[in-house]
């Protein structure tokens, strides 16, 4: 029966919090993978299954090529990471079975005039075959059998042309065909599908040279094309676009997404190469866009990523359609700011679609598509760094059945030693509309970070739905655990406070960089200490803190502490008015 699917989130950093969305028959929880990806800059995603286990795995390029093998439950091994010689900015992937040996392989370039194609070793490992020269650069690849001969072949566009490589039947490929534009231009998307319905792969492209055209490329059969229509003078300008059978009719669309000017625009097909005049539908767009049937109705979806939104600057947005064309409102599932591209795959094998996203940022975003449940928050939770041997107070999930049904909920698991439920009231059934709570506490028992995962079964999904959970143990105690200073005069200095710092393990504290006051307001607290560069087990030492505002209002800053104590820097806050 078909689901109705519903984004809502906000980022939560102490407490699991509940949604405040309208009810709908499917919710989407947000998982972050906080491994480190790249140290910046433009980069893309593919989904497959790497190494044959029947969970999806996850390809990203950026300045290397990295790939994630998945758990099955959202969740990813630490990244293989392969290094392609010579290139240092990947921008674009695709996948296919190039050699026809059963495995999945890559196909990506670079920044530069570069293609690579790497094969799949069926493990998750990938080996460089070949590197070809391309006119221009590249920024999007497709893999798709332009000849009839039923090997995958691939197709580019870079700032200078539309280029073909042939498959010589083995993976690699032959001279570049390539129809040059005589032009540079600024491409915004590539989208590959039959446009005439002549059995010949077509090309759509969009670019913003010359105040912006949407051009049409039908193919020849032989990777070759012809441009036969240009669309100009749409509503937003162009942007990247997407190609899909909007109206289930066997007639392909195209979904163009305008950068940052908040519209969809839908071109229905016509089904002989040429597009009805576009019809704008509100969404904010960002840098990629795809479709899929999110809520199980046979009706294709829009799925973009987007810079606007609340309550953070950026996330994912959905389109249902209608399966007419048209569609109905966004809705906004916030992941971090600067998202750069999305891809759809059932990340969990529960037999619905979810959503990956990845942020400039470094992170990489797993959006579950859970069932009935509104279940958050961002994950995975983070404790603050715990004495070791210790207790945390415990952080609270809050779940809510957003159907019109029960749910039956089997088991609330916690896995992980020094993670434990405290407190559980999702247990039995939840009742439609109805809330429940979960409550975990953390007892490190080791020092630096510790993983373990809450796991919770119920009807409204296949698989479990796994929140990951992290916390760091550490020996090293502050008392207080912060300062807060009178209001002091702006040009005085405040009376000194001072904070204990103990180490509590059983061999020397190291710290790796002098200890002073961070953040915006950093500045005005001037601090000293006399812990020097090593403090003995068990021995304590004193940071001594003073307040001198530059200016009026709240100067709020925090203390660095760099050690190897665990949980390392720890940052208690500082907090001060200026008067």
């Amino acid at each position: 029966m078909p689901r109705l699917l519903h984004f809502c989130a906000i980022a939560v950093v102490l407490i699991f919090a509940a949604a405040f969305c309208a009810p709908a028959n499917a919710q989407l929880e947000i998982r972050t993978d906080t491994t480190f990806l790249w140290s910046g800059g433009d980069g893309a995603l593919a989904i497959g299954d790497f190494n044959h286990d029947g969970k999806m795995d996850v390809a990203l390029v950026s300045k290397e090529l990295d790939i994630f093998l998945g758990k099955g439950d959202g969740t990813f091994h630490v990244p293989i990471r392969i290094t392609i010689p010579g290139e240092d900015i990947l921008n674009s992937i695709t996948l296919a079975d190039f050699n026809g040996d059963g495995q999945t392989d890559i196909a990506l370039t670079d920044g530069d005039t570069h293609m690579n194609v790497l094969f799949g070793n069926g493990d998750g490992t990938f080996t460089l075959s070949q590197t070809l020269s391309v006119q221009g650069h590249p920024n999007y690849i497709n893999a798709a059998d332009l000849n009839g001969d039923g090997k995958p072949d691939l197709v580019l566009m870079t700032t200078r042309s539309l280029t073909a490589f042939l498959n010589n039947g083995d993976g690699t490929f032959g001279a570049a065909k390539a129809m040059d534009f005589g032009r540079g231009i600024q491409l915004n998307g590539i989208g590959v599908g039959d446009f005439n319905r002549d059995g010949i792969p077509d090309v759509a492209l969009s670019n913003s040279y010359s105040n912006g055209e949407i051009a049409i490329f039908l193919g020849n059969g032989d990777g070759t094309f012809t441009e036969t229509v240009k669309y100009t003078g749409f509503v937003g300008g162009v942007g990247p676009l997407a190609v899909g059978d909007f109206r289930g009719i066997g007639v392909l669309d195209l979904a163009v997404a305008p950068y940052l000017n908040s519209i969809v625009n839908i071109y229905l097909g016509n089904g002989d190469g040429t597009f009805q005049p576009p019809v704008s539908y509100p969404a904010d767009s960002g840098f990629s866009i795809t479709t899929a049937d999110m809520n199980g109705d046979g009706k294709l979806d829009l799925v973009l990523d987007t810079l606007v939104g609340v309550p953070v600057d950026g996330g994912v947005v959905v389109l249902l359609g209608n399966g007419d064309g048209s569609f109905q409102p966004q809705e906004f599932f916030a992941t971090a700011t600067l998202p750069d591209y999305v891809a759809v795959g059932d990340m969990n094998g529960d037999g619905t679609p979810d959503v990956m996203n990845m942020v400039r940022g470094g992170d990489m975003f797993t959006l579950l598509n859970t069932g009935t449940v509104n279940f958050l928050p961002t994950t995975p939770v983070t404790f603050a760094s715990q004495l070791i041997g210790t207790t945390s107070t415990p952080m609270a999930a809050q779940m809510t059945n957003a159907g019109t049904t029960p749910i039956a909920i089997s088991s609330v698991t916690a896995s992980g030693a020094p993670f434990k439920i405290t407190h559980n009231a999702c247990a039995g059934s939840l009742a439609a509309g109805a809330q429940c709570k979960i409550s975990v506490s953390f007892t490190p028992t080791v020092e630096n970070t510790v993983t373990g995962t809450l796991s919770i079964v119920d009807s409204a999904s296949s698989k479990p739905q796994v929140i990951e959970l992290s916390g760091a143990g550490t020996v090293v105690k502050l008392a207080p655990a912060s300062l807060n200073f009178p209001p002091t005069k702006v040009g005085t200095t405040s009376a000194p406070q001072t904070m204990q710092l103990t180490n509590t393990g059983s061999s020397p504290l190291n710290f790796t960089y002098f200890i002073y006051a961070g953040g915006g307001f950093g500045n005005d607290y001037p601090v000293s200490d006399n812990c020097g560069k090593q403090l003995a087990a068990g021995t304590s030492c004193t940071i001594t803190v003073k307040f001198s505002p530059h200016n009026t209002g709240e100067r709020n800053s925090y203390l660095v502490i760099q050690d190897d104590g665990g949980g390392s820097p720890q940052e208690p806050k500082l907090t001060g008015t200026g008067d």
